[in-house]
């Protein structure tokens, strides 16, 4: 009796945020894949069931490999070069300073620098993009284009040359997302013991021996999770690209991504099924990137 009053009590606190998380994520979920297996338009009321063609198109579509392209150097370059600058700057902040007294220190006005790694996380998605548009622009008016006029250089078209625009997207996001990463690595090296590195220093441990000794494989299951994150992110930038490139705005497919691509085939070419099928591999591929990055890591550590 004692038990069953003790798991209604949970059950009663539980019913409700399931119950919404179930209709509104789990249920749009549920709706996907079943369109998917249709060749709905949106507006019809009449709904064509093709199986798994949708499916078999894919394999076949262009623009649909071309996001596959994009999304893998993203999935590449992202996370590397993001959690690269972030724990750079988290060491600098947290122990970039040497020692002090009976700890360690980071650089001086560390305390400041972290406000301003930080800033980037406060602006929203659109008001970055509009932000490196007028950043961006290909004329002299750009502040990029206007520094190198006033060093002979002609003006670069970074969102329109091919070669160049997925980069120049990278750059953003990489901008955007390392101040985040700076605080949560940041937190992790607040947790490691100090008396750790200053051991290491009194056997006249330097910098880099301090980091790759015990920074980094201390904080691996830090790493892990912004690996994960970063990948995630990867994944989406559907706001940040709509924004800054534009809809018509793409250079030959460039800056092509899944997002994106299942928006114009869903809303401006009316194949809501198609579109679907293309959340489902997005899904899928996302879940896979978890799931593996999870079970590599956890193999790693249990060898180590």
């Amino acid at each position: 009796m004692e038990r069953l009053r003790k798991y209604g009590f949970v059950i009663g606190f539980l019913i409700v945020p399931v119950a919404l998380y179930s209709v509104f994520v789990i249920s749009p979920y549920i709706q996907a894949f079943q369109l998917s297996l249709t060749s709905w338009n949106g507006y019809t009321s009449v709904v064509n069931y093709v199986g798994l063609d949708n499916f078999g198109k894919l394999f076949a579509d262009e623009v649909f490999w071309q996001a596959l392209r994009n999304h893998g150097i993203l999935l590449l370059v992202l996370p590397l070069t993001t959690i690269a600058i972030a724990l750079f700057l988290a060491f600098l902040l947290n122990l970039g300073g040497g020692s002090r007294g009976a700890g360690m220190k980071g650089v001086w006005g560390s305390k400041f620098y972290r406000v301003v790694f930080f800033f980037p996380q406060v602006l929203a998605v659109a008001v970055v993009a509009v932000l490196f548009q007028a950043i961006y622009r290909p004329d002299k008016n750009g502040v990029i284009n206007g520094a190198l006029d006033r060093l002979g250089i002609e003006p670069v078209g970074w969102l329109i040359e091919p070669s160049l625009a997925l980069w120049a997207v990278i750059a953003v996001m990489v901008w955007q997302a390392v101040g985040f990463y700076v605080v949560l690595f940041s937190a992790g090296m607040a947790a490691i013991p100090k008396d750790y590195f200053e051991a290491a220093m009194l056997d006249g441990a330097g910098r880099m021996r301090l980091f790759f000794s015990i920074t980094l494989p201390l904080l691996r299951d830090t790493v892990q999770v912004g690996w994960i994150y970063l990948g995630i992110a990867a994944f989406d930038g559907f706001a940040l690209i709509q924004v800054l490139v534009g809809d018509k705005g793409q250079p030959d497919g460039a800056t092509t991504i899944l997002p994106i691509t299942i928006y114009k085939t869903a809303f401006d070419y009316n194949r809501v099924g198609y579109a679907s099928a293309m959340g489902v591999a997005l899904f899928f591929l996302t879940v896979t990137f978890a799931v593996l990055t999870l079970r590599t890591t956890r193999r790693e550590r249990v060898e180590l």
